[in-house]
């Protein structure tokens, strides 16, 4: 039985005896195949089902990661147990790439590892095509959405270049996925008959909490003594800020206190943040002022806490970010220093709606160009390819989802992009909103967050704030209640929607036009605010 196998292969290699929830039935899908999506939190093991799967499939397996350190660490990994791995990617010399590829060409490579970029150069996807892979799987596969917390332009076309390398099965992989980001990424990476495997979002061993703050100086000492109080002997944490300058700010102020702390930002050079990675995951620095540009790779079992000096853009970063915590299973704490005037910021970064004139600016160099490569199209342009990228972004998800020709007239492609970009940053907004609720909630913090990622909520978790205040009130579902979780709704005035929670007064959905919105039950009963969408 395919049971059996995964099982024998996951002790061979490996040396587990015994799977995590969702790993076999992962991998077993994928033997029989079918693609699979799996929602795991961080420390779940998601790449071992990658890895078991393409062991047990006879051929290459290509795994799309965004970060060149993390693909390092997969390598490391895998020739650690005795199978051959290899990177592809811009810090290879041209002589390496060459033994790379030939290898995979041969059989004799079993995991190539690859970013995005990577794979839409056009001679690469023609090598990895003749590799005929049996596999791919894609990390942080909630960047493939264009509704998700982190979207990444070079993630959008994977499904299309996926499909150029042949009929290989799917596995996309995500820590923090919202019930229409899953449902997106299906669609995107056009899974087949896929099978989404989700492990829990529960967070059970992170006691959440929340201090409020007046004032922005009582907000920042406050941070500082948090680090005091839980920097011990072991471990360590992390402070996540929302600006550059913050970050910069909180390294120089705790290592004034006697903390071995450094920044680390998306404005410091590749090779100072690699150095700061390194002595932070060695455990030489145990303290680190971090943007969210810290992140994806950080596979640290002993982070103790995480505190977060500002409030984050959405529910989706801030748990993404707690779920560094705890990763060795023990007690850690996650505290959000929160001040209403904070979540300004948050709309302040939210995505701007471009102006119709730069809309047909790009649609006529789109045509000029005959492509729909930013960096082609930007020679066209007067502003720059990032800019330019985001909007021949926008204008392919606008055609997709009105379904326009390409010889729709410019004004209805208009149209369509600035109504989408209005939707994103709807989206955005609300949920900006949604961190405003979390903060300032009653309820059970980790049930909140369940609630809002659509996932079952079955009771409260005994340690956040709340629960040990003995604020929290009961997790008890009416089974006479009228939605459900995963309902499909229709709302007059904001349109079509998903219910992703339940409470015994209120309801919340996710708009595909208007974001989060969370609704009286009463109203919503007494006006007939809601209906089921039809099919």
């Amino acid at each position: 039985m395919a049971d059996d196998r995964v099982r024998e292969a996951a002790e061979k290699w490996f040396g587990h005896r015994e799977l995590l929830a969702g790993q076999e039935e992962a991998v077993t899908t994928l033997l029989e195949g079918r693609d699979v999506l799996l929602v795991a939190p961080t420390g779940s093991g998601k790449s071992l089902v990658y890895q078991l799967a393409g062991l047990l499939l006879d051929g290459c397996t290509v795994v799309v990661s965004p970060l060149l350190a993390l693909q390092q660490d997969q390598v490391a990994s895998l020739e650690g147990v005795g199978i051959s791995a290899a990177r592809l990617s811009s810090a290879e010399s041209a002589a390496e790439r060459e033994r790379v590829l030939e290898a995979a060409r041969t059989g004799d490579l079993r995991f190539l590892l690859l970013s995005p970029e990577q794979l839409a150069n056009t001679d690469v996807l023609a090598e990895v095509a003749s590799i005929e892979p049996v596999l791919v799987a894609v990390d942080e596969a909630h960047c493939v959405s264009s509704w998700g917390h982190d979207f990444r332009p070079d993630y959008l076309r994977l499904g299309e270049l996926i499909a150029q390398v042949g009929k290989p099965r799917v596995v996309a992989m995500t820590a923090t996925a919202a019930l229409p980001t899953q449902q997106d990424i299906a669609e995107r990476l056009a899974l087949h008959d896929h099978r989404t495997v989700l492990t829990g979002f529960d967070r059970d061993n992170i006691a959440l909490r929340v201090e409020r703050f007046a004032g922005a100086d009582e907000q920042r000492e406050r941070v500082l003594e948090l680090v005091d109080e839980m920097s011990g002997d072991t471990g360590s944490g992390v402070v996540y800020c929302r600006t550059r300058a913050g970050a910069e700010e909180y390294a120089a102020a705790l290592t004034e206190r006697g903390h071995p702390a450094s920044a680390y930002h998306a404005g410091l050079s590749q090779r100072r943040r690699t150095q700061v990675h390194e002595q932070f995951m060695a455990g030489d620095i145990p303290l680190v002022a971090a943007t969210s540009a810290f992140g994806m790779g950080i596979d640290k079992p002993d982070i103790r806490f995480v505190v977060h000096a500002d409030v984050p853009e959405s529910p989706d970063t801030y748990y993404q970010e707690v779920g560094r915590a705890g990763r060795d299973r023990a007690t850690a704490t996650a505290v959000l220093a929160y001040r209403a005037e904070d979540l300004s910021l948050g709309k302040f970064f939210a995505t701007p709606v471009p102006r119709r004139g730069d809309v047909r600016a790009v649609v006529a160099a789109m045509d000029a160009a005959g492509s729909d490569d930013p960096r082609e199209v930007a020679d066209h342009l007067d502003f720059g390819h990032r800019k330019a990228g985001r909007l021949v972004n926008l204008v392919r998800l606008a055609r997709e989802a009105e379904e326009l020709p390409d010889d729709a007239p410019v004004s209805r492609v208009v149209d369509a992009v600035v109504a989408r970009a209005e939707g994103q940053r709807n989206l955005q907004e609300s949920r900006v909103e949604m961190m405003r609720a979390y903060a300032e909630t009653d309820r059970c913090r980790s049930a909140f967050m369940l609630g809002y990622f659509g996932a079952e909520v079955r009771d409260r978790c005994g340690i956040c704030d709340n629960c040990v205040a003995g604020l929290a009130p009961e997790e008890v579902r009416d089974p006479r209640a009228l939605y459900a979780v995963q309902d499909a709704v229709e709302h007059e005035e904001f349109g079509l929607g998903t219910v992703t929670d339940v409470e015994d007064d209120r309801i919340t959905v996710l708009f595909e036009d208007a974001g989060y919105k969370t609704l009286s039950l009463e109203l919503v009963e007494e006006h007939g605010l809601l209906t089921a969408a039809q099919a």
